[in-house]
């Protein structure tokens, strides 16, 4: 089992959510976060005052899945949240050692 883990500019959610749906993840958790890459945030305009913004709005994408699904989970999250601009985001992939449905207490791949 594989945690793939997936910072995305937000308005890619809904897009990135249907091509996972379409290739059988079925559950994902979806947090708003802030932070910056190689991007070092931008200046913004407001009230004719210019200031930086230092840390950027993103979404964390974390989805639980099979290890022969992560590399197909990883290509479409690649594919959908691609703009190609910069500030796309990353995605990171770990092992997951064990897994448990708490209201079943099925465990492992059967608690994906």
């Amino acid at each position: 089992m594989k945690l793939v883990v997936a910072i995305i500019k937000p308005f890619k959610l809904d897009e990135v959510r249907q091509a996972l749906t379409a290739i059988g993840v079925h559950g994902m958790t979806v947090t708003e976060v802030k932070g910056y890459g190689r991007q070092k945030g931008h200046t913004e305009i407001y009230r004719g005052a210019e200031y930086v913004v230092n840390f950027l709005p993103k979404l964390r994408i974390e989805i639980a899945v099979a290890s022969e699904v992560a590399d197909k989970a990883v290509a479409v999250i690649t594919a959908t949240a691609r703009t190609g601009q910069i500030g796309d985001g990353k995605i990171f992939v770990t092992p997951i050692d064990h897994a448990l449905r708490i209201r079943t207490g099925e465990t492992d791949s059967d608690a994906l």
